[in-house]
């Protein structure tokens, strides 16, 4: 059996540096995602709370964050357990803006987690859509 990751790539007509905030700054966080107390920095710890529950949906660690190329966190929800999986930003400049990939490994493997994969592979599709729509309406 393989590894499960999750991985996505979607172009937007914004610069690095506006893809950068999108996944950095809480009030930009808000608007695709959920919302931290504190901007994602290199090796500090976080959390994201629901922007209309305000109850803690996921936590971790900024492993690394070098603006505005590349960004990677552990990433934990309540329905994984103990379990910590990573998630690795890439932004790359490209003619009108800027690609952005996702990649999420570390997920439980089997049987019994997929419904929790196929969870998580549809929300990021939903994120990543909102992200898209509020960058390319500035």
């Amino acid at each position: 059996m393989t590894d499960t990751i999750i991985q996505k790539s979607i172009y937007l007509r914004a610069a690095k540096a506006k893809v950068w905030d999108y996944l950095t700054e809480p009030d930009k966080l808000a608007i695709w995602f959920h919302k931290p107390k504190v901007a994602l920095a290199d090796g500090q710890d976080y959390a994201m709370f629901g922007t209309e529950s305000g109850d803690k949906l996921m936590w971790g660690k900024v492993n690394e964050a070098r603006p505005h190329d590349y960004l990677e966190y552990t990433f934990t929800i309540a329905p994984m357990g103990d379990a910590t999986s990573t998630v690795k930003w890439t932004l790359e400049d490209v003619a009108g803006g800027t690609r952005l990939s996702l990649e999420h490994s570390g997920l439980p493997q089997g049987a019994e987690a997929f419904g929790l994969t196929l969870a998580l592979d549809k929300g990021w599709d939903e994120h990543l859509a909102r992200m898209r729509t509020d960058a390319h309406a500035e």
